[in-house]
């Protein structure tokens, strides 16, 4: 367990804030953010990132849930997918680590692919859902749900080793598999569908010891604060400033990990 550092705090609260504004899951920030500017092994930074999200989600589900804004139904299907992915993830991944195998160097490559399709995910959601929105509006529902227990097992993939997936990525995809349904809900099912994906992923990590309790509460430390600030000033803020800023920031963080 690390000393606490204020240090800690200062990132949780940027990272609150920019969550809170932007709705960019955590991870795509807070992940790149220990492993490059703090030093931590990428699996440490991905197992306590996990276990944040895990807290942070559970009220965002908590909020949606009692205003009626969670599609279970597509949280069930996201799930089915997901789960056992994540579990056959953190098994490879156990696996790799007892023959002592490069785990760190993989996680790094596949965050930095992450971040940089989350940059893209977020400067172009309009103009890719709009491409491809049509393209499934017309697929019947059986197909849907197929498509949806599909991408609920990549999202288990790329969160069990990034933490990174859940936020941007799903949303985007969620737009172009249900474009009738409202934003609000499929915002309210995403995060649902986060809390159980994101604390299993990380009592797997916590299990293969990559989870730092310290770090963890001195992250929560900063940025509840900083979500509850930021849903106060989010109105204020246009979206066609922040995104843009925002995608940049993850492409360029993307391709310094992967280079």
């Amino acid at each position: 367990m690390s000393h606490f550092d204020p240090l800690y705090s200062v990132a949780g609260l940027f990272v609150g804030l920019l969550v809170g504004l932007t709705g960019v899951g955590g991870g795509s920030l807070m992940t790149p953010l220990l492993v490059i500017l703090f030093g931590f092994h990428p699996a440490t930074a991905v197992g306590t990132d996990l276990l944040y999200a895990a807290a942070t989600k559970t009220a965002g589900t908590a909020v949606h849930g009692w205003r009626g804004t969670v599609d279970w139904r597509i949280v069930r299907r996201l799930a089915l997918g997901s789960i056992p992915a994540t579990l056959l993830t953190l098994a490879a991944l156990a696996i790799a680590k007892d023959r002592a195998q490069n785990v760190g160097g993989l996680i790094s490559i596949v965050l930095g692919a992450a971040l940089v399709l989350t940059g893209i995910a977020t400067l172009f959601r309009e103009r890719i859902v709009q491409a491809l929105s049509a393209s499934f509006s017309g697929i019947d529902g059986s197909r849907i749900a197929g498509w949806t227990v599909a991408l609920g097992a990549v999202l288990g993939v790329l969160v069990s080793l990034t933490s990174v997936g859940a936020g941007a990525l799903g949303m985007t995809a969620l737009l172009v598999l249900y474009p009738r349904s409202p934003v609000s809900r499929l915002v309210g099912s995403d995060i649902a569908h986060a809390v159980p994906l994101t604390l299993i992923a990380g009592i797997g990590h916590w299990s293969m010891g990559e989870v730092d309790f310290g770090l963890l509460g001195a992250l929560l430390l900063g940025s509840i604060p900083g979500i509850i600030l930021a849903s106060l000033i989010a109105s204020r803020v246009s979206d066609r400033v922040l995104a843009p800023v925002l995608a940049v920031t993850l492409t360029v963080v993307g391709i310094r990990l992967l280079v």
